[in-house]
């Protein structure tokens, strides 16, 4: 089936001509065949680099052109992003939602594909966005992950209200590991289309004594080391493909990276240019250990890297630069990072209670990285056997194994309780019966059609707690949020977070900074940081020097007490970073990477920013000391800088330098004039500081004109910071 044959913009034709493209895949041509472009809902479940964002982009365009709008939602920002940048410049505006959750975000409705997280989209449902009513086509990336137990209900969630909303919109659902694709069609009324073809050809085995067993070969591999992992990795850089190492844990991740390029022990421009990139930057003992092993062509990838050097590392892959990347999951999880073999060295994970094999379906995740398009003759995926048993075993839980059928989430009591909330705050339903009928448009129901569900029992005791907590009334039959709930479902919180930080609030004789972030860090939606040996007695240290200054007791119990110190830890960790701690001082002293700092912050400034919005309904007094709090955990700065960090391309770093140079405040900034400032902020960042202020402005104005910023920047440092 050729390109110049299909009913899609010219535009978009010329742009897959310039990639030559001229002819579709047999699995895309099949979606056509099943009539997507007569508006047919499609579950499009082929191996990964196949084409399925081609169909799904094809169709985007194809409703673009007849008017239409574009929702495409992906599990992860990093995907968002690539995804974003793979759509534009095609003749169509597209925009990229991934932030702040809770704000409309109706300017996004000015574009005609918008990519954006579920969450994200959740979170537009709850605040109403308008252009929402308007999506024609619905494109869910990687649907498998309904069955995510962390984060499956709120994509179920997001498609039925979508739905629901908009009941003539088109919907293609993709994915390469659903292991029932026939119930999740049937729940979509979609038409399915399956095929094990690839465009490079998959081959899978297993490594054991030296050989690769695929089903219908084998394959030696030179012994190069005393190691396995790094003798087949070897083997493939040799020949000139390149490698992917999937290990269970970022220790292993960088132990291995350094290993590769101790074997590797490349000399390249290239690669000289990007470990240069990452050294200039690098704050931690992390970032200076991954220059080192890119100027030799091995990297490790996992969450405690920085953005930016998630993003050298990604481009240094793409462009063959890098010959291995030693990765914990997240690669795996969909970003485009192909390569000639992928190594799946470790195939157990630590999990409740020991060591516990991975899902088939993350295998197959890996597995599918596997082969270049146009650049490899083929790909290879190699399990690593620890005995000739192994082998056998590996083979049939794996290689021969079917990804995992997927099962609804939305039975769950504490992911109920917030989709509730949302369902009577946003009136998708106004009695308890009325929530039991929309979640009949769930996949849940599609499921358990014909068979006992105790959804109903579980969505009667959710009502039961939201009431008590006065986050709804149930007047009779009629449901309505309260004030209390309607701000809890549009600050897309979990409600038992509302409800223990209200708790907090009101049982707080007066502010502290520190008894707020022990608050917010003992919420559900904030991920703890890991208690490890000896962080017990640090921990008991400073609750000792600090515990006047919490807003809740030290809890009884075992399980309570180390989830308590959890939060402490945490909550310590943002301490230390408005207190203007250096990067490297808290990588070391908390035993973390500058992504694990973003992480906690960027979740921190939510919180706290729901906190100050909570603390308006039931202690106003608090409410300007939160929100001072939180422009300093976004920015990392102590309380003095306050006043310059409200200005725009003035972070920690600059405001600092001036505050040192006696200059505190935007009137001193004035008064300093460019010939002061320019030495101290460079020039052009120095005029434009003085244009913010202007001539007569005083402190007061520049404040107010800039602190709508103060809950819309990304964290680190603000707009146009170092």
């Amino acid at each position: 089936m050729k390109v110049a044959d299909l009913p899609i913009p010219e535009s978009l034709k010329s742009a897959y001509a310039d990639r030559g493209i001229a002819e579709l895949y047999p699995p895309q041509a099949a979606c056509v065949e099943s009539g997507i472009f007569e508006g047919k809902n499609l579950l499009c479940a082929i191996p990964t680099a196949s084409g399925k964002t081609i169909i799904a982009e094809m169709v985007m365009h194809r409703h673009v052109a007849d008017g239409g709008k574009c929702l495409y939602i992906v599990p992860l920002k990093a995907l968002a992003t690539e995804k974003y940048d793979d759509f534009s410049g095609r003749g169509v505006r597209v925009g990229v939602a991934t932030g702040d959750l809770d704000r409309r975000d109706a300017y996004l409705g000015r574009n005609d594909i918008i990519v954006a997280t579920s969450e994200k989209v959740d979170s537009l449902l709850r605040n109403a966005a308008p252009w929402l009513g308007e999506v024609s086509l619905l494109v869910v990336d990687e649907c498998h992950l309904i069955g995510s137990p962390d984060r499956g209900a709120t994509l179920e969630m997001v498609i039925a209200k979508l739905l629901s909303k908009n009941p003539g919109m088109q919907v293609i659902a993709l994915s390469a590991t659903v292991g029932n694709p026939g119930a999740l069609a049937g729940w979509l009324d979609a038409e399915l289309v399956t095929s094990e073809w690839r465009p490079v050809d998959l081959r899978e085995g297993v490594f054991f004594d030296g050989t690769i067993h695929f089903t219908d070969s084998e394959r030696e591999v030179r012994r190069s080391s005393r190691y396995d992992d790094l003798n087949l990795v070897l083997d493939t850089v040799g020949e000139g493909g390149q490698c992917l190492v999937f290990v269970n844990s970022r220790r292993n991740a960088e132990a291995f990276a350094k290993r590769a390029a101790g074997g590797l022990k490349l000399s390249e421009e290239a690669l000289d240019t990007a470990a240069d990139a990452i050294e200039r930057a690098a704050t931690t003992d992390l970032g200076r250990t991954l220059a080192l092993c890119v100027r030799k062509g091995a990297a490790f990838h996992h969450a405690g890297l920085s953005a930016a050097e998630r993003r050298i590392v990604e481009d240094g892959f793409r462009k063959g630069s890098i010959r291995v990347i030693s990765s914990t999951p997240t690669l795996a999880a969909g970003l485009n990072l192909p390569a000639r073999r992928v190594v799946i060295r470790d195939y157990l994970r630590f999990g409740n209670g020991g060591m516990a094999p991975i899902p088939v379906g993350e295998y197959k995740q890996m597995a599918g990285r596997a082969g270049r398009p146009h650049l490899d003759p083929y790909g290879e995926a190699v399990l690593i056997a620890k005995g000739a048993t192994a082998c056998q075993d590996l083979y049939e839980n794996y290689i021969d194994a079917p990804p995992e059928e997927i099962t609804s989430q939305c039975n769950s009591e504490n992911a109920l309780r917030s989709h509730v909330l949302s369902l009577v705050a946003t009136g998708f339903a106004r009695t308890p019966a009325g929530v039991i009928e929309f979640m009949e448009r769930t996949f849940y129901a599609w499921e358990h059609r014909g068979r006992r569900s105790t959804i109903h029992e579980t969505i009667g005791r959710v009502i039961d707690w939201l009431a008590e907590r006065e986050m709804i009334t149930a007047l009779g039959d009629r449901l309505e949020a309260t004030e209390y709930g309607d701000l809890v479902s549009r600050l897309y919180i979990d409600p038992r977070s509302a409800e223990g930080i209200v708790d907090a609030l009101e049982r707080a004789p007066e502010f502290s900074g520190f008894g707020l972030l022990q608050a917010i860090c003992e919420t559900p939606d904030m991920l703890t940081l890991y208690l490890r040996k000896g962080d017990e007695e640090m921990i008991y240290r400073f609750l000792s020097e600090h515990e006047d200054e919490l807003w809740t007791g030290a809890p009884y119990g075992t399980d309570e007490l180390e989830r308590f110190y959890s939060s402490v830890k945490t909550a310590m960790l943002l301490q230390n970073w408005s207190e203007e701690v250096t990067e490297e001082m808290i990588c070391e002293r908390f035993n973390v990477g500058p992504g694990d700092i973003h992480n906690k912050v960027e979740t921190a400034v939510w919180l706290v920013h729901a906190a100050s919005r909570l603390a308006s309904l039931f202690k106003g007094e608090f409410k300007r000391p939160i929100e001072e709090d939180g422009i300093r955990i976004r920015h990392g700065i102590k309380k003095e800088l306050l006043p310059l960090i409200r200005l725009k391309g003035i972070g920690r770093v600059r405001a600092r330098r001036l505050f040192n140079a006696g200059i505190a405040t935007p009137a001193a900034i004035r008064e300093a004039g460019t010939a002061r400032l320019a030495p101290i902020l460079g020039e052009k960042t120095a005029a434009s500081v003085l244009a913010q202020i202007g001539e007569g402005a005083d402190e007061r104005t520049v404040e107010e004109e800039t602190s709508s910023r103060q809950f819309s920047l990304s964290a680190f440092g603000g707009e146009g910071d170092e």
